[in-house]
């Protein structure tokens, strides 16, 4: 009877045991670390024994980012085999877009010669830009870092980010759905040497598979901060709202239209000199703004006026609930056009008649400006890095 006991505890504590340990012989993990150089590069440090020659170590990673199908890169570390062995493997980020705060988990499989294998514990290293002393505060679904400035400065942000966020979850009919962290930079050359190229004019960057914001931001250019970081957020909010895996992007003048929407209101200067614009033929049609905007920057101007003037028309004729169906609509795979006439009745090209039309209407006869032109918009210089990541 004892005997049998004995088996069967036996039998009880092999099933009990971890899979990864029962399979491991006894491959042992001694050292498992991480080594950040921000922004080129990120280094996995591995030390590990058997008591036979270990044979074969594989650096499987997965970055935390908004995918369809979630998957895991492989990395090969190059080594010598042995009984005791130590080698490294580094991501080289100059061929990635990877924002500061994003979150990489990994873990190692090691085998030895006897065809032991051992699966790690995953482990979360974050890629976060180590030059600064960040600070940090929080409110709701945001989270914003900053290390130049008092907490006033970071707090008159943080107002401004809050308030963005309820006047286009109120437009869109969508709330924030998402965290959202916001890493402001003391300076636009603070910013550019954070990513691994840019041109000389970025003052921000939106990574919104990583639902992370940069923007260089001055403490005696605090008014245009506060514009760019609700630009940006307008920007995270619809594109949490928008977001299938049909694949369709969401036309760009009612993307850079909602931003801009989310700044504030549109300026009398800026509405006279739109009406001005469409007295004298001088507008592009909303299909032509529907991809990337003009180079010319005073086009590029008149391209976003145009845009914020157009979705502020349709929130003011028909209000929120149309505006959260069409984006609805249109993320259910549905092309830009039938999304409209399905709720709206009319195509692009009406679009830009009755916007047209109604624009006229604020004003009788011609409009007479000098030196008339739209001011540049904050948004044209930012810019927004290609959704792949490399690794391996």
């Amino acid at each position: 009877m004892t005997r049998k006991l004995i088996v069967i505890l036996g039998l009880l504590l092999m099933l009990l045991l971890p899979a990864n340990v029962a399979a491991a012989g006894d491959i042992k993990l001694t050292s498992s670390s991480t080594k950040i150089i921000f922004p080129g590069s990120l280094t996995f440090n591995i030390k590990a024994e058997s008591s036979a020659p270990i044979t074969r170590i594989r650096l499987r990673y997965e970055i935390d980012k908004a995918d369809y199908a979630p998957a895991y890169a492989e990395a090969w570390p190059e080594f010598t085999p042995a009984k005791t062995v130590s080698t490294d493997w580094t991501w080289d980020m100059r061929t990635t877009f990877t924002p500061p705060g994003a979150k990489i988990t990994y873990w190692w499989v090691i085998e030895d010669s006897t065809g032991n294998k051992f699966t790690s514990p995953k482990e979360t290293v974050s890629f976060d830009d180590t030059r600064y002393k960040w600070q940090k505060l929080s409110s709701g679904a945001i989270t914003l870092y900053w290390y130049k400035g008092g907490t006033a400065f970071a707090e008159d942000l943080m107002k401004t980010a809050q308030q963005a966020v309820d006047k286009l979850g109120k437009d869109t009919g969508s709330p924030l759905k998402q965290t959202i962290s916001i890493y402001i930079y003391a300076s636009p050359e603070d910013l550019q040497s954070s990513m691994v190229s840019t041109e000389e004019w970025t003052g921000g960057v939106k990574y919104p598979d990583f639902n992370v914001i940069s923007i260089g931001i001055a403490a005696n250019n605090l008014e245009w901060g506060k514009k760019a970081v609700a630009h940006e957020l307008g920007h995270e909010v619809t594109h949490q709202l928008v977001t299938s895996p049909y694949g369709a992007s969401l036309p760009l003048w009612i993307d850079e239209g909602l931003a801009m929407h989310a700044e504030g209101p549109q300026g009398e200067y800026e509405r006279n000199a739109l009406i001005k614009a469409i007295q004298e033929n001088g507008l592009l049609t909303l299909k032509s703004l529907s991809g990337p905007f003009p180079a010319d920057p005073n086009e590029t101007a008149y391209a976003y006026a145009q845009s914020q003037s157009v979705v502020e028309y349709m929130l003011d004729k028909y209000g929120n609930q149309k505006m959260h169906d069409l984006l609805t609509y249109f993320n259910d795979g549905h092309t830009f056009d039938e999304s409209l006439l399905e709720v709206y009745g009319f195509d692009l090209a009406g679009l830009d008649k009755a916007w047209a039309q109604y624009m006229l209407s604020q004003k009788s006869g011609k409009v007479s400006l000098e030196n008339t032109g739209v001011r540049p918009a904050p948004a044209h210089l930012y810019v927004t890095p290609s959704p792949s990541y490399g690794g391996i």
